[in-house]
């Protein structure tokens, strides 16, 4: 299962993990139009997909997508938890304290943070028969390479430790890994950036281009089907940023 799969990193990885010869349940908050045209599209490929709509912030909707899309699927052997949410349209700098509100302090920690744990809640017996593997979505903001928000940055750093304590929690069975991009392209999220702000932070990369999502899919598909002595870990994908 992948969450947060109508689009981006979620469609790329639920893509490649397809193409590699496996079912996949496609996650979104529910049956959007978005979701039903990526099952669709991936489908016409002749590929095993499902639909499995669900809010990850919502516990009672999570045990039924996930048990669901197990019982349709024969079982469940990776998850990876994707989804989450910037909150707000613009950027946020650290010092506008009075821009972060406790609502969006909870939606943040409820979608980004508790939402993966829900969702690993859920699916553990299925994964834990299977010998399975968990990726979670961080981000380089956990980092300090600059986020939406303050909050934003918080729910991915403590994703990354939730990460480290499950994979102790879990194993041997059950391996927990996390990806950290970095600027992805092809997503609807304005930074408030000009096109110069933008072209600066491109050339200032390493490797000299942003992201694609299927960049990001890639690390996620070797710490799922391969990686077999790797856990606990957050594998930084952001072509260089952090360097």
């Amino acid at each position: 299962m992948v969450t947060g799969a109508s689009g981006g990193i979620g469609f790329a990885s639920a893509a490649l993990l397809a193409r590699n010869g496996a079912k996949v349940a496609l996650n979104d908050v529910s049956n959007t139009p978005a979701l039903v045209g990526a099952v669709e599209k991936l489908r016409d490929e002749g590929l095993d997909i499902i639909a499995a709509p669900g809010d990850v912030s919502d516990n009672e909707q999570v045990q039924e997508m996930i048990r669901t899309a197990a019982d349709r699927m024969g079982g469940l052997t990776y998850l990876v938890n994707n989804a989450a949410t910037p909150g707000t349209g613009k950027s946020i700098p650290p010092g506008q304290l009075d821009r972060v509100p406790d609502t969006l302090w909870n939606l943040l920690l409820n979608v980004n943070l508790v939402g993966p744990y829900r969702c690993v809640r859920a699916a553990r017996d299925y994964l834990d028969a299977a010998k399975g593997a968990v990726v979670n979505v961080t981000s380089t903001a956990a980092l300090g390479a600059g986020a939406s928000s303050t909050a934003y940055a918080a729910s991915k750093a403590g994703l990354q430790l939730v990460t480290r304590e499950l994979a102790k929690g879990l194993g041997p069975r059950i391996r927990v890994n996390a990806v950290a991009p970095g600027w992805v392209g092809g997503t609807q999220w304005p930074c408030g950036w000009s096109e110069e702000e933008a072209a600066d932070a491109v050339r200032a990369l390493p490797l000299g281009r942003v992201g694609r999502p299927e960049d990001f899919a890639e690390a996620i598909f070797f710490l799922c089907a391969g990686a077999s002595y790797i856990t606990g870990q957050t594998l930084v994908v952001d072509g260089g940023l952090t360097a």
